[in-house]
């Protein structure tokens, strides 16, 4: 976080140092922030409404491939790409405010931490100096704050407190901040019942910070119908499109009635930076809307022209086929694919091969060949490799070969027995004997060892 809070540190430091008033430098801050944004939102308004000139073409594609979604999608890509337009580009842009809004949250609630520059082991020894000094009590629980209360406390005890021993190491990077405003304190938050705070804030102060939420609220709300207003109605007979404005209208209210609450928690300096948001995006948004809409209206018509010359070209070009067409004039595309080209030398291969045998059928008085798979006028219903007569053939063939066999096996017994071989090669007739000789002898062999 330190990367990003740094250099809006350094800024808004710069100008505090500049106009030595706290609620100054958040106004800066705003402009400066407002004025770097400016290019980028620029060229999210020109593609908002680039996207919304074309809403009239985009009807008409619903209309014609309401059923087709997919092609509905590619014709509305198409569509975008030969206009130039990027539907995401409007979305990206707007998100880029709310990291700057979080690093400002940071320096405004971390003064001694982010604008000063101390570390923790400083804020703590600062704390507990103020502390010993009687000028700060902690509070029993955790306080988000509690740097806000100990700057407007140094602030006010300056003198007092860089002299403390304790804080002379790093009393070179304190800093006195003034954080009046308007006869407000930037770092106090607005309070509801703002009679209990008169003693506190001072009539008009406490007032006035009650004010903020409310003023804040009603800018943000006008800010929303101001740029409401430059875009197109919806049209009242689609029902997608009414939802999706009756939808778009009660988050337009819904978030200023948020932003009342969220500025009644947070500091004062919090509600200025967003009035100022408002009141700038107005302008802003008023200004842009007067500069885009004649380049907008002079893009849309070329390319308007651009479409019709080309739906032109289109439709003579159908014309021009349906003629040839019709007078048979047709020729083959020579720029086809070779895989197509390939294919259809294979099917002619085939239906001229087909032509030959059904007139060799012919010739011999033959009747016309049709295959074994077919049912009716469907060709191959029983498959391409159908056979009908497939079990008896395979059944047959099985037949004829264990007679193979069997004369085989025969013929080899006859061949042994004319050779002298009908007990096999290797017949002995006196095997037995010879075995029974072989292992009596090692038997007695062993009964004399063991007597």
């Amino acid at each position: 976080m330190n990367f990003i809070t740094r250099p809006f540190a350094s800024l808004l430091m710069s100008f505090y140092n500049l106009t030595g008033s706290y609620g100054w430098a958040i106004l800066l801050f705003g402009l400066v922030v407002k004025l770097i944004m400016l290019p980028f939102q620029a060229k999210s308004t020109h593609s908002t409404m680039r996207q919304s000139m074309l809403q009239p073409r985009q009807k008409e594609l619903e209309k014609k491939y309401g059923n087709d979604k997919v092609k509905y999608q590619e014709e509305l890509s198409k569509l975008y790409k030969d206009a130039k337009v990027n539907p995401m580009s409007g979305c990206l842009w707007t998100l880029l405010p709310f990291p700057i809004l979080i690093a400002l949250y940071a320096l405004v609630r971390q003064p001694l931490s982010k604008l000063m520059g101390l570390a923790a082991a400083e804020v703590t020894t600062l704390t507990e100096t103020l502390t010993k000094m009687g000028l700060y009590t902690a509070p029993a629980k955790t306080d988000a704050y509690a740097e806000m209360t100990i700057a407007n406390i140094l602030g006010k005890n300056f003198d007092a407190v860089v002299s403390n021993p304790a804080v002379v190491d790093f009393a070179d990077k304190l800093k006195a901040l003034n954080f009046q405003f308007l006869g407000m304190n930037m770092t106090d938050k607005p309070k509801l019942q703002f009679w209990n705070y008169f003693d506190q804030y001072g009539k008009m102060a406490a007032f006035l910070l009650f004010l903020l939420p409310f003023i804040s609220a009603g800018l943000s709300w006008l800010q929303t119908k101001v740029a409401t207003a430059y875009q197109p109605k919806p049209d009242p007979k689609d029902e997608q499109a009414m939802a999706q404005a009756k939808s778009t209208q009660s988050m337009n209210t819904f978030m200023p009635l948020m932003s009342i609450y969220i500025c009644f928690i947070m500091p004062a300096a919090m509600g200025i930076y967003w009035i100022e948001q408002s009141i700038l995006g107005i302008f802003q948004t008023i200004g842009m809307n007067k500069y885009f809409k004649a380049s907008i209206d002079e893009e849309m018509r070329e390319f308007n022209e651009a479409q019709a010359k080309k739906e032109a070209e289109l439709s003579a070009k159908r014309a021009e086929t349906e003629r040839l067409k019709a007078e048979g004039k047709m020729t083959q595309n020579v720029n086809t694919s070779k895989k197509r080209l390939d294919r259809k030398e294979r099917n002619d291969a085939e239906q001229d091969a087909a032509a030959r045998r059904a007139a060799e059928r012919a010739a011999l008085g033959l009747e016309k060949e049709l295959p074994a798979s077919q049912v009716g006028t469907r060709r191959y219903a029983r498959g391409r490799a159908y056979e009908e007569n497939r079990f008896e053939r395979m059944a047959a063939e099985k037949v004829e070969k264990a007679r193979q066999e069997q004369e085989q096996q025969e013929q080899r017994m006859a061949d042994n027995v004319a050779a002298g071989y009908s007990r096999g090669r290797a017949y002995d007739p006196k095997r037995y004997e010879n075995e029974g000789q072989n292992t009596d002898a090692p038997v007695e062999e062993k009964n004399d060892q063991n007597s």
